[in-house]
């Protein structure tokens, strides 16, 4: 009897974020996998409501909470209204997240805390209250959304950067206190994607562009789907052994010092 190690039928994926952009990418790749489908988000019912719709019209079975991760009485009670509504979460992404583009020395200290509190606090927060249930139930699967920011550094991203180098270590942390529960915490660290919020750098001729597809070993930006695979793997029986990992969907950058080499 053969045995589909990649199959999601009967589980249920709480996608924080998951109203648009990558978050979306990666419910849709693990409704299609055949989850259960959960998103949330922070700032409007219409948001949500908006990305239900999208998620019923290719065929996912969708629901949607409003709720900040950043708010542990909030999330504490969504999570509970969530488990008796829809039903116990198997697949938790961490992936709500905010950027704040500013140089160190002119950077305010209260957006520097505002982006430490949603990109590492709020993942803490929202998996502390889903692991209960699946260190209760000896199964579950825990991704948080990292970045290449988990490894480097780049200038006017100093809050952003120092959240995701402190979320690979929260992975990596989970890891080693869920996995004798057969609860496995894993990351995905995307590269450079061709989103709504890239369009506007990634023209012919614009600077940015140019440097990231020649840096990008792949010669291209990343496809938001590109990380449906990366996503489903660490949702599945098939990364039952795998913990405490980033997994980079970036093209190539890490692995190379510089600007590849047009040589054959």
């Amino acid at each position: 009897m053969s045995i589909n190690l990649f199959d999601l039928t009967g589980k249920t994926a709480l996608i924080t974020g998951g109203v648009h952009g990558l978050g979306m990418s990666i419910a849709k790749g693990l409704g299609h996998a055949g989850a259960k489908i959960v998103v949330n988000d922070h700032s409007s019912q219409e948001s949500v409501d908006a990305a239900i719709k999208e998620y019923q019209s290719v065929g996912i079975e969708a629901y949607g909470y409003l709720f900040d991760v950043t708010d542990d009485a909030a999330v504490k009670a969504s999570i509970e209204k969530i488990e008796k509504e829809v039903g116990p979460i198997d697949i938790l992404v961490n992936n709500a997240g905010i950027i704040k583009r500013t140089p160190i020395l002119e950077m305010e200290t209260v957006d520097f805390e505002a982006v430490i509190r949603v990109d590492l606090i709020g993942p803490f927060i929202v998996s502390k209250y889903v692991a209960k249930g699946m260190v209760e139930r000896r199964s579950g699967k825990i991704i948080n959304m990292c970045s290449m920011m988990s490894e480097l550094g780049r200038d006017s991203v100093s809050a952003y950067a120092a959240a995701k180098g402190g979320l690979k270590m929260l992975t990596r942390s989970m890891a080693t206190e869920w996995a004798k529960f057969n609860v496995q915490t894993n990351g995905i660290g995307p590269g450079y994607f061709a989103t709504s919020q890239t369009a506007p750098i990634r023209v012919d001729g614009h600077p940015f562009n140019e440097f990231i597809v020649s840096r990008t070993p792949a010669g291209r930006w990343g496809d938001p789907d590109d990380l449906q695979g990366a996503a489903i793997f660490l949702s599945s029986k098939a990364s039952d052994f795998v913990n405490g990992h980033v997994v980079y969907v970036d093209g190539g950058i890490l692995a190379t010092i510089g600007k590849p080499s047009n040589e054959s």
